[in-house]
């Protein structure tokens, strides 16, 4: 696996480690209508859907799209990807809104969601870069507009580990931190 998913990967167990599902439906105490650590990771299962979905266009076409980054796009490239900076507060867009848990799922299940979403991502952006290279910006993001393929992980990246802060965050405020942090080794 590309080091920037497999380090998501990594990242995203270690946060989820040992929680069961009674716990990942706990929110931040001071915040109640936030979301749940589940939701929260069915926010980036989504994400990653909706990914796979943007990538496999493009394959199945076999061309890149032709659409242009405009100037907010461009700085939130630059902001995001260049700066590792993903800004707080912003309503995630309805595609990639959860919904309401209706089955609970413990930390070892998600994290195995996850892994499968990121093994499939992986395998994409394989087959982007053979096909597009690495600079070619070959998939639109819907916010960000077009991206080349170290663009889609580094995005992948900086996304999961803004979420994966919240859920941290929650597990703290409830005592339930991780008993060692992750290395960023490849």
């Amino acid at each position: 696996m590309n080091s920037t998913l497999h380090r998501l990967q990594r990242e995203i167990a270690f946060s989820l480690d040992g929680l069961n599902a009674l716990q990942t439906q706990l929110q931040p105490p001071s915040r109640p209508h936030k979301w749940t650590i589940q939701q929260i990771m069915e926010h980036l299962l989504l994400s990653y859907s909706g990914t796979e979905l943007a990538l496999n266009a493009r394959l199945a076409k076999r061309a890149p799209t032709r659409a242009k980054p405009s100037i907010p796009q461009h700085l939130g490239q630059y902001t995001l990807i260049r700066l590792g900076y993903f800004p707080h507060g912003r309503k995630a867009p309805p595609m990639v809104t959860p919904a309401p848990t209706a089955h609970l799922l413990c930390g070892e299940e998600l994290t195995a969601a996850a892994a499968e979403h990121l093994a499939n991502l992986d395998l994409l952006c394989a087959e982007a870069e053979e096909l597009f290279g690495t600079t070619c910006k070959f998939a639109s993001h819907a916010v960000l507009g077009p991206l080349n393929v170290n663009q889609w992980r580094k995005f992948q990246l900086i996304h999961g580990e803004h979420h994966l802060k919240q859920i941290l965050a929650i597990r703290k405020a409830h005592s339930l931190s991780p008993i060692e942090q992750p290395t960023h080794q490849a």
